[in-house]
């Protein structure tokens, strides 16, 4: 198993300063965060005698050193992960409802235009089979690790009126 080495970084001017703490010796500074797990990869090799690759390295930048940003960063990550966990949900009612309507024997096409993606987007969810709910409802197992892809904007069809219902 690898070691981990956690090294927080502090922004002081235009510079990100790293330190690995409790471990003496294992500080660097680099301009940009991107540059961090390579530059402490550099640095920890050299100091342990150990290769680059032997070990894992985790940045975690010290938020309060960046003064008033903090607050507009958490908030962007916190809307970033409500709109995975939205577009986990989305794509798991997809599924579903792709499920549903092959099931009644309706087409690929007409599937796709129902629920707005492609008739190839729809071939895929059929091979992945239905989401984990549905496969749990029905006693089944299944592989959930599909998700949906829009062919179009969302709500662009819309069903025709017949001469009955005018």
């Amino acid at each position: 198993m690898k070691r981990t080495y956690r090294a927080v970084a502090v922004r002081d001017g235009r510079w990100w300063f790293l330190q690995v703490p409790g471990e003496q010796g294992l500080f660097t500074q680099v301009r940009r965060l991107d540059q961090a797990e390579s530059m402490l990869r550099e640095v920890i090799g050299l100091m342990r005698k150990v290769p680059e690759d032997s070990f894992d390295v985790v940045v975690e930048p010290d938020l309060s050193s960046i003064g008033d940003l903090r607050a507009v960063i958490e908030h962007a990550v916190q809307e970033r992960e409500r709109a995975a966990a939205a577009q986990e949900s989305a794509s798991a009612a997809i599924r579903d409802a792709v499920a549903q309507i092959r099931a009644l024997g309706f087409t690929t096409r007409d599937a796709g235009a129902l629920v707005g993606v492609s008739p190839q987007r729809i071939s895929q969810l059929g091979a992945a089979g239905p989401s984990k709910e549905s496969s749990r409802r029905a006693g089944r197992p299944c592989d959930a690790g599909a998700e949906a892809t829009p062919a179009r904007s969302p709500g662009t069809w819309r069903p025709t009126r017949t001469a009955a219902s005018r």
